[in-house]
């Protein structure tokens, strides 16, 4: 069992049938009920596992923390986390390794912003010195990309506040004046900005114009320990990136059915990457360390596993 198991958002979906034409592996694999990590429900839903002769068993967990305790201990065997978390493991000497993708961030397609209330005086970096901004996690990717931006725009970031609300609170605490602005994602931000909220910014936009978000890992000892699973399993997640992308409506219904993340007809939709690329991890290690959350950067690739 996993510790805080109690705490967490747990699902198990049912297993596929074998695949004909090769012996079918079970795999325990773990990732956040959001759309940045729902590639592993749609590689199910759709069969995509089925057909790659893996039995995937999967569970829907709300905590990063409770998710890489799994994978330490062996309890999973795969889990998709943010890059951050993955980036501070590995930091600690965790022998943590991303051996494929998820959700990627496209400056064009923004999934995430940085937003005030309609009525805000704030309009830009430097209104934000001296107030305070609502973030899901303190040193997580959500402060790092507003201290970005404000550095980037002129603001001086040891003039600014940080408050750890989750995205649900964050349009109430504006709406009261509790806090004067807020880092929202899908698909929060989508009811934020229809309740009234006025975006000021994509602050990912700082960090840079394209880079992962979040990945699928590994311990390094279980994949050496299991090459053909790993194979199979970073393929299959490829494949349901490449048709979600492309998928939107159908993808809509599956995230839902699992999750209970309602999937409005405006909320924008995460984007998968279709390869591991070692210069798309990058550019978050590198702001992680310039912004405090890594106590130095380091080279992407020791953070990424032979798949």
């Amino acid at each position: 069992m996993i510790p805080a198991r109690a705490a967490a958002l747990a699902l198990v979906l049912a297993a596929p049938a074998a695949a004909s034409a090769q012996q079918t592996r079970t795999l325990h694999v773990a990732t956040t009920p959001i759309d940045l990590g729902a590639e592993v429900l749609y590689a199910k839903d759709r069969g995509f596992f089925a057909k790659a002769g893996l039995d995937v068993q999967i569970e829907l967990m709300s905590s990063g923390a409770a998710i890489a305790a799994g994978v330490a201990s062996g309890s999973l065997d795969v889990a998709q986390v943010n890059i951050v978390s993955l980036a501070s493991a590995h930091e600690r000497g965790l022998p943590f390794v991303i051996v494929a993708p998820a959700g990627l961030y496209v400056s064009g397609e923004p999934t995430t912003s940085l937003v005030v209330a309609k009525t805000s005086a704030v309009r830009s970096a430097r209104d934000l010195e001296n107030k305070t901004i609502a973030i899901n996690g303190l040193r997580n990717i959500t402060q790092i990309g507003a201290d970005a931006w404000i550095a980037a725009h002129g603001g001086d970031i040891a003039k600014v506040r940080y408050v750890e609300l989750p995205f649900p609170e964050m349009a109430a605490a504006l709406a009261t004046g509790r806090v004067d602005a807020a880092v929202i994602a899908e698909p929060e931000l989508s009811d934020a900005l229809a309740g009234g909220a006025r975006a000021l910014a994509q602050p990912y936009t700082a960090i840079a114009d394209r880079f992962l978000i979040g990945g699928w890992f590994v311990t390094r000892p279980w994949a050496r320990a299991h090459p053909e699973q790993l194979r199979r399993f970073a393929a299959a997640i490829v494949e349901a990136g490449r048709w979600a992308n492309g998928h939107h409506s159908e993808s809509a219904q599956i995230l839902e059915k699992y999750t209970k993340v309602r999937v409005s007809a405006g909320m924008r939709r995460a984007v998968y990457a279709d390869r591991l690329d070692a210069a798309q991890v990058q550019p978050l290690i590198d702001a992680a360390a310039k912004y405090g959350s890594l106590r130095a950067a380091f080279p992407a690739d020791e953070l990424l596993g032979p798949a």
